[in-house]
């Protein structure tokens, strides 16, 4: 097991938000790093840290590359420790309290007590993100309960950048007859999903009814590829590789299908709607929660116009756009 380094260094507030929306350069990093940021002082928006946890020990270069991401760190020696032989992410998920999100009771731990009219998910910690915290994977399931409560019906369902399989596992409790596909480009995520699906009763499998898992970045993977179009999909993922997705993604729903979009910040969205209604999209709903830092985290939902007249709608091809290495879901 490799060893694991914290690297961590003052910033701002504003420099925290800027880089917690854009890593940069950090994202081509093999691996990158993971990044957390904190208050050191409540109420102070000038005394921030930022926490850089690596696979590794960091290189001069790598250190370096992160400090000029941070002009308020300039000549500030950085705190390098080792990390003991323990599961940071785990520990970092322990003690998290249960989500309540539209019709879903999103729990950490096994004997947490679930209300009768709630449908119940667990998601223990581990080491992929996505336990239904962050206000985007939240915005996720307010707005797959919302669909349901409109009378919305689904067949073929994906979700793109899965994490955890929290996503996944909603939609199929919501249309537990159709058939779920998830994907992310972290297998380790893929294996949680698998053993997470175990925890929920969600079968795993290719027919309906049943949740099929691939590793892959975008929607670049045979498995995605032979099961589109879809009449929903979900990516709750980054707005920079959302933006660049929107070929791909789109091209693989069904006309008249349905594509929720977050991790995105308020700031973001114009960007990422011009992106998705020059592929043909329709947006159609939104709703936006308060994040703990007081920016607002909106979700997106569109449906695709369908083609007129002799126009079909078109399958993705290999090469169009189908990747955006580094990205996951919350």
């Amino acid at each position: 097991m490799t060893q694991s380094w914290k690297l961590t260094l003052p910033c701002t507030r504003a420099e925290a938000e800027a880089i917690g929306e854009d890593m940069g350069a950090l994202a081509e990093l093999n691996p990158p790093p993971a990044l957390m940021t904190s208050e050191v002082e409540e109420d102070n928006p000038a005394r921030w840290q930022i926490d850089a946890y690596f696979e590794g020990k960091p290189d001069k270069a790598s250190i370096a590359l992160l400090q000029s991401m941070i002009s308020s760190s300039t000549g500030v020696k950085p705190v390098l420790e080792a990390l003991p032989d323990e599961d940071w992410v785990t520990m970092s998920q322990q003690g998290l309290e249960p989500v309540v999100a539209g019709c879903f009771h999103v729990r950490n731990h096994a004997d947490d007590p679930v209300p009768d009219d709630k449908i119940a998910l667990l998601v223990p910690a581990g080491r992929a993100f996505g336990t239904g915290q962050h206000e985007t994977t939240g915005g996720c399931l307010g707005m797959l309960d919302r669909c349901y409560r409109l009378g919305e019906r689904y067949a073929n369902i994906a979700d793109i950048g899965t994490g955890t399989g929290l996503l996944a596992f909603a939609a199929w409790h919501l249309w537990p007859r159709s058939r779920v596909t998830a994907s992310d480009l972290d297998s380790a995520a893929v294996e949680v999903t698998a053993d997470n699906a175990a925890r929920n009763a969600v079968p795993l499998g290719d027919g309906m009814g049943a949740l099929a898992l691939c590793e892959a970045a975008g929607v670049d993977h045979p498995v995605l590829q032979g099961r589109a179009p879809y009449d929903l999909l979900v990516a709750n993922i980054l707005a920079g590789p959302l933006i660049e997705l929107a070929p791909s993604l789109c091209a693989v729903i069904e006309d008249g299908g349905t594509l929720i979009l977050a991790g995105l910040l308020d700031d973001q969205q114009r960007r990422v709607i011009a992106a998705y209604r020059a592929q043909g999209m329709r947006l159609v709903d939104s709703m936006a929660a308060r994040g703990l830092e007081g920016g607002q985290w909106p979700t997106l939902r569109f449906r695709k116009r369908p083609a007129m007249g002799w126009r079909r709608p078109r399958r993705w091809q290999a090469g169009a756009n189908g990747e955006a290495p580094g990205f996951g879901s919350w």
